[in-house]
């Protein structure tokens, strides 16, 4: 059984990877942690306590950080045009949802769930990596007693999709995620190498829709914005982005892996580039020396993944 907390920015597959983790035998729901990108932290916390309360999870939500770790470095508009103007694909989720808060921010949660139970927590991460990179700051200790790290993000051997050179959850605050890949905690980074072969149908998701009832029907629901941006950019449907990285926590032998230090551009117009100095290779004296090797994600079963997570979303459905 994995214990897992959700570091995320709800945000339309964010949704998809929240109901995945809620519903997996294997998966010990027991926090999610908000953050802001997809949207301002007021809306992606509204929308995890919205989720939280339609898919009847019992975990509790805890808000973090609605700044990047560096305050001075500037925000850019939410992407809207992606995820709608209410973060879920404007469902028309309510302005207020009358559940409570955890009472402690999400980088504490994150800290008291650890020490609370070492070796054994997972922190998945599907957004930026600003309250990990805050736990971390506060109380450098939890690095080793984390099982592992796995998160959305990084584009390593290919594009990235805000520019040439990044992705959205790194580009979003490049010194966190520098400060994430260089803690002597073990991370596996599911990024864009992996994700945007990922695809899932309109017809796939369908029939999760109609096998999976009324939460399953919600996601479709909620899902339908964001197929409308991914057209010409996919043939058919969406891309999974945040499914995938939580299919790796459960079924890590679908992935393969490369190994060595990671580090993160912060400023210039590489800004939130993810290069890793892989394992084995020689180079110069360099700032990856000394750092831990992680694992960045180069090779995924697309179809195997997304049968699972089909399987996960809707248990009476059989991909």
């Amino acid at each position: 059984m994995h214990k897992v907390i959700f570091d995320t920015d709800p945000g339309v597959d964010d949704a998809m990877a929240l109901l995945f983790l809620h519903h997996h035998p294997d998966i010990d729901l027991i926090g999610i942690t908000t953050v802001f990108g997809n949207a301002a932290i007021e809306t992606t916390t509204r929308n995890a306590l919205f989720l939280k309360r339609e898919w009847q999870i019992a975990a509790p939500v805890a808000r973090g950080l609605a700044e990047t770790l560096d305050p001075a470095r500037p925000q850019a508009d939410w992407p809207t045009f992606i995820h709608g103007d209410d973060g879920l694909g404007n469902i028309g989720v309510p302005g207020t949802i009358d559940l409570p808060l955890d009472p402690r921010p999400a980088h504490r949660f994150i800290i008291d769930a650890v020490r609370a139970d070492p070796g054994a927590v997972t922190l998945v991460a599907v957004g930026r990596m600003t309250n990990l990179a805050l736990a971390l700051k506060e109380d450098p200790g939890i690095a080793g007693l984390v099982r592992q790290v796995v998160i959305m993000g990084g584009a390593f051997d290919v594009p990235g999709n805000v520019t040439p050179a990044a992705e959205a959850n790194i580009h979003g605050d490049p010194e966190a995620a520098d400060a994430v890949f260089t803690a002597p905690w073990p991370v596996v980074a599911v990024g864009l190498d992996v994700t945007m072969r990922t695809v899932m149908t309109r017809a796939a998701l369908a029939t999760i829709a109609e096998a999976g009832g009324a939460r399953a029907r919600l996601l479709a629901d909620i899902s339908a914005f964001y197929i409308g941006f991914y057209e010409g950019i996919v043939d058919d449907g969406m891309v999974v982005h945040d499914s995938c990285a939580c299919a790796y926590v459960v079924a890590p032998e679908l992935f393969s892996t490369r190994s060595g230090a990671v580090r993160v551009v912060c400023g210039g117009i590489a800004d939130g580039m993810t290069v890793q100095k892989p394992d084995g290779r020689r180079f110069g004296p360099s700032d990856w020396d000394g750092r831990p090797s992680q694992s960045v994600c180069t090779g995924i079963d697309a179809d195997a993944v997304l049968a699972l997570i089909a399987r996960t979303l809707a248990p009476s459905h059989r991909a």
